[in-house]
């Protein structure tokens, strides 16, 4: 069998961050179990829907440990193993961390799926991890009907370097470092109305790590109070999420989002996804959207796959930070403000 004919995306129902659980869903389940008294250098856990864990291990070193995986969301082998390790990578970033090792999840179709395809997954996954200046160090794997990939990543983070999703505070300005769009554009290569060709421009920019820390200084990595990477949920679910960890209400500026070009043009020919819905029910008590038009909503639900970092900042160095991020994140900009708690914790305006 030749690899190239296989559309990886044809193999599967659902695709990259879209396949979540949705998470009211997930809520609920997890409201249903005892987790474990938290050991105190256990400095965030689960509770907050944050992006990764962070155990102190001394005044100056603290662990960062994540775990993502989810099906094809992408047709070629190679560009779907960079995908799953960019999106895994990330959530050590958003915490202001760097990655150090990471260990595979794989499952596998044996019987169905020539093996060259896996080698081109982990191939494309091994070199996006040495990018990121890590190692590669193992993993399990499972013969299963379709194909899954991601990784369980530890990373090291300074324990006053910290980033989460409780700090924003008032005053603070939002930047969004990566264009929105990725749902809507893999739901058209999914149907098969676009091509991998056609939206390249959003797949390039999944692939691309968040390494944002790598290029703040101390004292800019000292501003940025809170993070958070946007991934299935939507900037809906991920700001309404940062806004509630934080107790404050952000202000976000619609039409000041970066999108991919094709983004509104696969939003009005109907792309969607289940998280589209899912979000929107996710968020609808804690956010304020009456003033977007319908389309604009559906940008807002749009589930991402290896998005960017939503950073809350001190305002003024804000667009210092902007500068910066833009030589690797063109996209970079401000896109609203973050007030004192009001009714609603994100209102979009």
């Amino acid at each position: 069998m030749n690899t190239k004919k296989i559309a990886l995306t044809q193999t599967v129902q659902k695709g990259g961050c879209a396949a979540k659980v949705a998470a009211s869903e997930l809520r609920r389940i997890l409201q249903q179990v005892k987790f474990p008294t938290a050991h105190p250098a256990l400095l965030v856990d689960g509770g907050l829907f944050d992006d990764a864990a962070i155990y102190k291990v001394s005044e100056d070193l603290a662990l960062v440990q994540t775990l993502d995986f989810f099906t094809p969301i992408v047709d070629t082998p190679k560009l779907f193993g960079q995908i799953a390790a960019a999106n895994a990578l990330s959530d050590v970033y958003a915490m202001g961390g760097q990655p150090k090792t990471a260990l595979g999840i794989l499952a596998f179709p044996i019987a169905t799926m020539p093996e060259e395809v896996i080698v081109d997954v982990m191939q494309g996954a091994s070199d996006k991890i040495a990018e990121a200046e890590a190692n590669f160090v193992g993993g399990h794997s499972i013969d299963d009907d379709t194909l899954k990939f991601g990784l369980s990543v530890t990373g090291f983070v300074h324990p006053q370097f910290i980033w989460s999703n409780a700090g924003a505070k008032a005053g603070d300005h939002l930047i969004l470092t990566k264009p929105l769009g990725t749902g809507t554009m893999t739901a058209a290569l999914k149907r098969q109305e676009a091509s991998e060709d056609d939206i390249m421009e959003a797949l390039l920019s999944m692939a691309s790590l968040n390494n944002v820390v790598q290029f703040l200084n101390p004292l800019l990595k000292a501003h940025v109070h809170a993070a958070t990477d946007i991934t299935g949920f939507g900037l809906s679910g991920h700001s309404m999420q940062l806004a509630l960890a934080s107790q404050v209400t952000l202000k976000i500026a619609v039409d000041s989002l970066p999108v991919f070009k094709k983004t509104f043009e696969c939003l009005e020919k109907g792309y969607l996804t289940k998280a589209h819905r899912t979000n929107a029910a996710y968020t609808e008590q804690h956010t304020d959207s009456l003033k977007i038009d319908a389309l604009k909503k559906l940008l807002l639900h749009d589930p991402q796959t290896s998005g960017g970092l939503l950073l809350s900042v001190s305002a003024d160095v804000s667009s210092e930070i902007v500068q910066v991020l833009k030589n690797k994140f063109p996209a970079t900009r401000v896109i609203g403000q973050v007030i004192e708690r009001q009714e609603k914790a994100v209102m979009f305006e």
